[in-house]
């Protein structure tokens, strides 16, 4: 009979510790899929901006024509934002952007006509509504972030981590350009 006790003790302390990793995997599973769907809101927020720069330079163009070099290197970021993979060279790229978008619409002050121009301010307030969202989805993703990594430092999940797979995910930091890349471009009439 006691051998019985023992099998069945054994069993039970089998079928929770299997209930426990299987448990904690799930969550795991659910936390990564949320860090991915909140990077994809990212995706979609930056496919929008990179999809508008052309407009904005086309229009810059018009009346800024010696101011060439300003304009290519918009496009260039634009080039390498799009092509960026991982959350690093994303951020990069981005920042690379954000600048380059910086010193057009430092250019476009000096242009009266442009500035006046209706179809600049409808994509300087269309950009400026990209940031804003963006600006959401990588507090949103960063939060994704945050959780997962937690619940991958967490016991007992930390012991089943590692066994599949689960790694600790990168925030969508901007580092040194924050306070300039949160700033949404300011539209002026």
């Amino acid at each position: 009979m006691s051998g019985l006790v023992v099998l069945l003790i054994v069993i039970a302390v089998v079928v929770v510790l299997g209930l426990m990793v299987m448990g904690a995997y799930n969550r795991l599973v659910r936390l990564r899929q949320f860090a991915n769907q909140a990077f994809a809101d990212i995706d979609v927020q930056l496919k929008q901006r990179h999809d508008l720069i052309p407009n904005l330079v086309e229009t810059v163009k018009g009346y800024a024509t010696h101011e060439k070099g300003t304009l290519e290197a918009v496009m260039a970021a634009r080039s390498a934002a799009t092509t960026a993979t991982g959350v690093e060279a994303q951020v990069g790229a981005e920042n690379m952007l954000t600048g380059a978008l910086g010193r057009l619409f430092a250019v476009a002050e000096a242009y009266p006509d442009l500035k006046a121009n209706q179809n600049f301010l409808a994509l300087q307030r269309d950009l400026s509504d990209i940031e804003n969202k963006l600006a959401a989805a990588r507090r949103f993703f960063n939060n994704a972030v945050s959780e997962f990594n937690s619940a991958v430092q967490q016991f007992p999940a930390v012991l089943i981590a590692g066994m599949f797979g689960f790694k600790e995910r990168d925030f969508f930091d901007l580092g040194e350009n924050r306070a300039q890349v949160e700033q949404a471009p300011a539209v002026k009439f």
